[in-house]
């Protein structure tokens, strides 16, 4: 496999803990200090960090990646960039997670070149087979149920179909949609490498009480 990662650190694919991915959703600002719960959370045991802010303008959106590189530098976890290839470069993370609707596949695997993470979300497993014959580091799949963090999201999966994606695929995959404390040990034992949570953890009362919970039900499985 292609060696990846980025801010002067190399590691194998195999390397990376694809556990608990928190989507930091910058809508979340209003509500908590955002750049301090990442921090909290990844001290808990995040394994991975994606920010995603659909609705914040290019120079705030970088200014808030480059605090989160900051943060998750002495930590050695990949930084993924949602949808902004741009952003991912200006601040050297570690790569982006496109959509469907995003930049294809292999015109952001030319800009950024083979050693960036590459992840593609696809709600099925049509979209999952392309994405991984095209070169994705990882796959995103979901929702698994009903989540009302994403706007016009498809329905949900389910574990049994999700566990069907995860036969035919090779890649990691990243569960999303839906998944929390109570439910994330169902999901996990599909086969799934990790799952991806917004609200779970930035919605809830306590980030950290959240993260150390999702932790618990994932490592039920997996250990």
């Amino acid at each position: 496999m292609n060696t990846i990662w980025t801010c002067y650190n190399f590691f194998e694919m195999e390397s990376i803990d694809w556990g608990l991915c928190l989507i930091a959703d910058t809508e979340y600002s209003e509500r908590i200090n955002l750049i301090s719960t990442i921090e909290k959370t990844v001290k808990q045991g995040v394994t991975i960090v994606q920010l995603r802010s659909k609705n914040t303008d290019t120079r705030t959106f970088l200014n808030t990646a480059l605090q989160i590189s900051k943060i998750l530098t002495p930590f050695n976890i990949p930084f993924i960039i949602n949808d902004r290839i741009d952003i991912a470069l200006a601040c050297h993370a570690d790569g982006v997670h496109l959509g469907q609707k995003d930049l294809p596949l292999h015109f952001a695997r030319k800009i950024l070149g083979k050693d960036k993470i590459i992840g593609v979300t696809a709600p099925n497993i049509q979209q999952a087979e392309k994405a991984q014959s095209q070169g994705a580091s990882y796959i995103g799949v979901g929702p698994v149920f009903y989540t009302e963090s994403k706007k016009n999201a498809s329905e949900p999966l389910g574990l049994k179909q999700l566990s069907f994606i995860r036969k035919h695929i090779t890649l990691p995959i990243l569960a999303i949609g839906g998944i929390n404390p109570q439910n994330v040990a169902q999901v996990i034992s599909t086969g799934v490498d990790g799952v991806a949570v917004i609200s779970a953890i930035l919605g809830a009362e306590s980030s950290e009480v959240a993260t150390k919970k999702l932790l618990q039900g994932i490592r039920k499985i997996k250990s």
